[in-house]
């Protein structure tokens, strides 16, 4: 006759050392994927500004007043045909608004984001832009 062999019940503390390694684990990927998430929401927000800027400039060129253009982007971006959700383009990676202002000479548009200064600030990346010393004409307020 064979003989059966007795099972080894799983103990209470082999049950804690694999919560606990599970839990190690996943707070060691959540502290990881925090950080690139804020580098998501940066990497979003810079294509937006450059996107935004770009469909500006070229309503300017089509003959709207930069002044206008500036003033009420939304209504152009609308009229660009570009862009599907222009509310969503208009918010940055963190869900802030963008500061938008006409340089002076009335050839470019500054379009900034203080959540995005505020991160690179974090990270050591001050951007010190020499048009801010320009006086500005219009100013975007959401």
């Amino acid at each position: 006759m064979k003989q059966q062999k007795k099972k080894h019940p799983i103990t209470l503390i082999e049950i804690m050392i694999v919560i606990f390694l599970i839990g190690l684990i996943g707070s060691v990927l959540g502290y990881n994927m925090k950080g690139s998430l804020e580098e998501g929401k940066a990497f979003k927000t810079e294509q937006a500004i450059n996107q935004i800027h770009d469909l500006l400039l070229l309503e300017v060129a089509k003959g709207v007043p930069i002044d206008q253009v500036v003033l009420d982007p939304e209504t152009h971006l609308k009229n660009s045909g570009f862009v599907k959700n222009v509310k969503n383009l208009l918010k940055d990676g963190w869900g802030g608004a963008y500061d938008m202002r006409v340089m002076r000479n009335h050839q470019d548009i500054v379009i900034k984001s203080k959540n995005l200064d505020r991160h690179h600030a974090k990270k050591g990346r001050v951007v010190v832009d020499p048009e801010e010393e320009q006086e500005t004409i219009a100013v975007y307020v959401p």
